[in-house]
């Protein structure tokens, strides 16, 4: 098992081992003290050659051809066993006998210079700077290659954890829907002045875990490619009680404008008592292509469906659906409902969209009321309907016929 060849700084010295008689290491340390940055290690023992280069991995060695009774070639072969596996080590022969014959055998060994003794400090420094910038260089390619393969094991990990997550999300829908395992809830949507409730909104709610909230079932469900078939089971299940909501009441069924747009609700309305129906759009997204929508809402509303526009004054994707659209039924958000009737800038806002309703002839419901003051506040501003905690909580069948009245208008 070879060692990763170890990453340097850019700063960092680049470390000589030279191996050779005592004199010549002398010469030789001398010659390179023209080198900067440079940190020579010298032995004249062999086996101690080898350990100087395992305990400091050094960037170049310079070694006699012969050391005594040890042949060279076979100690730069021992050391070269040494190298990390993407490392390179350049190393460099020196040498009295300079014949082709030796200049083969070392060449063939490995060697990745020669030089001739007598050594000529000239030459040694050139030889030198040139392979240790041949050694920095290569540093630098395998620090960006190592950095390269990190990346993409972390690329990998994160690409199993995603997979791992789709799986078992993909899992948790199926079970669902296999089990059935949605339940509905039904809010009241009461006349503010009056407090009859004249609608009930449908709201699905989640017997299974993780025990979260159903938008985070409904996100998970698109995500993994079900959303359309968790919102029809949803849109079933509401549209199945509908008998056994009273007469002059609607019910409020959400859906995403996507699921909407592919045809959804064709089939499930089919033979149901469609003008008791409101699609209500949910998502906060934006609509690159209004037409198949348009299209499919204008097929409802031919058929008695009325269609709301969810969280209006919440944001600018609310507002798009609103001029789009031409919804009958515009939802205030409970971020602009909240406090409303202590917040004048909150009560300008609504009026606008009060008026603009009038305009274009849709009606307004709050949602999010939960005071009130904050019903009496919205009746005052002409708004018709409204929902929330203060009128009444989601809940089964049967609905209540009636809620609180404001006390301002009692």
């Amino acid at each position: 098992m070879f060692a990763r060849p170890r990453r340097r700084e850019a700063s960092a010295l680049m470390r000589v081992l030279i191996i050779d008689e005592e004199e010549n290491t002398l010469l030789l340390q001398a010659m390179l003290q023209r080198v900067e940055g440079l940190v020579t290690l010298t032995t004249t023992d062999p086996k101690r050659a080898i350990e100087l280069f395992v305990q400091h991995r050094p960037d170049l060695v310079l070694l006699d051809l012969q050391i005594g009774d040890t042949d060279g070639v076979e100690l730069m072969e021992a050391l070269q066993r040494e190298v990390a596996e993407h490392d390179f080590v350049p190393m460099v022969v020196m040498s009295a006998h300079t014949d082709p014959v030796a200049r083969e055998r070392v060449l063939a060994a490995g060697a990745h210079d020669l030089l001739s003794k007598p050594l000529e400090s000239s030459e040694v420094v050139l030889r030198t700077r040139t392979l240790l910038r041949t050694r920095s260089l290569h540093l630098n390619v395998e620090s960006q290659r190592a950095a390269l393969e990190e990346q993409l094991l972390q690329h990998e990990g994160r690409e199993r954890a995603n997979s791992e997550h789709r799986r078992e999300a993909t899992e948790r829908i199926r079970s669902v829907l296999a089990r059935r395992a949605i339940t509905t809830a039904f809010q009241p949507i009461a006349d503010l002045r009056s407090g009859h409730v004249v609608g009930l909104e449908a709201l699905s709610r989640f017997d299974s875990e993780p025990r979260r909230g159903p938008d985070r079932w409904f996100a998970e469900a698109s995500e993994v490619g079900l959303g359309a078939d968790l919102e029809l089971a949803a849109v079933e299940l509401a549209l199945g009680q509908l008998d056994l909501v009273p007469e002059e009441m609607f019910v409020s069924i959400n859906v995403s404008p996507q699921y909407l747009a592919d045809g959804l609700l064709n089939a499930v309305l089919s033979g149901r008592h469609a003008r008791r129906v409101v699609v209500e759009l949910t998502e906060h997204a934006k609509v690159d292509d209004y037409e198949p929508l348009l299209e499919c809402v204008s097929m409802l509303r031919a058929r008695g469906v009325r269609a709301a526009v969810d969280d209006a004054g919440a944001g600018f994707a609310s507002l798009q659906h609103i001029l789009r659209l031409g919804p009958d039924l515009i939802k205030l958000d409970l971020s602009l409902t909240r406090d409303i009737d202590a917040d004048p800038v909150r009560r300008a806002l609504a009026s606008s969209l009060v008026t603009f309703a009038f305009d274009v002839g849709a009606e307004i419901v709050a949602e999010g009321i939960e005071t009130s003051s904050e019903q009496a506040a919205l009746s005052s501003l002409g708004v018709g309907m409204g929902q929330g905690y203060h009128l009444g909580r989601p809940g089964p069948l049967p609905a209540p016929k009636n809620v609180a009245r404001a006390a301002s208008l009692a």
